[in-house]
């Protein structure tokens, strides 16, 4: 089951993740032009709720970089991160298609070939690839330290905690957003590229496989310098 969690919570992210893109970007959709306001408060709500129906299965991971920095701190086997880190890639692939089923003729109706890649995948505003690098690796932290950091508040577990994930995907959003359009996260960027890569769609651009090394190294390191400062912080003990 939690392998399951993990695919299905993966996918249901990216299909309403990606799926507000669309929903903003592409031609002819009843939200286009809405902005990134809604795109950031829907990429929220798009991990809120897979977190909160699969987070008792699986513990709501979604996320390779996460998966792997909570391994690498002991909080979770090492046994399991291959399983965890192939499912949300199928997960997020799936999604992307699901979304790319639906938006169509949406599709099929805009011609810029770079919008419709930006529905599936992210990309730099200003292409600089140790700055690139750099946006994903601080944005993951933050996701990750966040993440951790709850556990340090009495009471902050359940849907309050849920609430809080929310609040931090919509923080890192809205200050950092702009930049790469904050992939935080291996499989939401690369399993998207590849749906984009194989799906077939006229006017398309190319996959621009090259800054798929920024979305998988970057949050990947992130996450695992948030769990080390984590783990040298003498915290003091919590008290209920």
């Amino acid at each position: 089951m939690p392998y399951i969690g993990e695919f299905l919570g993966t996918m249901l992210l990216i299909l309403l993740g990606d799926g507000v893109v669309a929903n903003v970007l592409l031609n002819r959709s009843g939200f286009k032009g809405a902005g990134p306001v809604q795109i950031t408060f829907a990429w929220g709500l798009a991990v809120l709720l897979p977190v909160c129906i699969f987070g008792a299965s699986s513990g709501a991971h979604f996320n390779p970089a996460l998966t792997i920095a909570f391994a690498v701190g002991g909080m979770f086997p090492w046994s399991m991160v291959f399983g965890y880190c192939v499912a949300q890639m199928a997960g997020a692939f799936c999604g992307a298609v699901l979304m790319w089923l639906l938006f169509a003729d949406h599709f099929d109706a805009t011609e810029d070939p770079l919008l419709k890649r930006a529905c599936f995948c992210t990309s730099p505003s200003i292409p600089n690839r140790p700055r690139n690098f750099l946006s994903e690796i601080i944005g993951t932290f933050v996701l990750m330290f966040a993440i951790l950091g709850l556990s340090q508040v009495n009471g902050m577990v359940g849907a309050q905690g849920n609430i809080l994930v929310f609040c931090i995907i919509v923080s890192i959003g809205m200050s950092l957003g702009g930049l790469t359009g904050y992939a935080i996260n291996p499989a939401r960027d690369l399993g998207p590229r590849l749906a984009h890569w194989v799906l077939p769609m006229k006017n398309k651009a190319d996959s621009n496989w090259g800054y798929g090394v920024v979305t998988l190294f970057g949050p990947i390191i992130g996450a695992l310098i948030g769990m080390g400062l984590f783990k040298i912080i003498p915290w003091a003990p919590l008290t209920f």
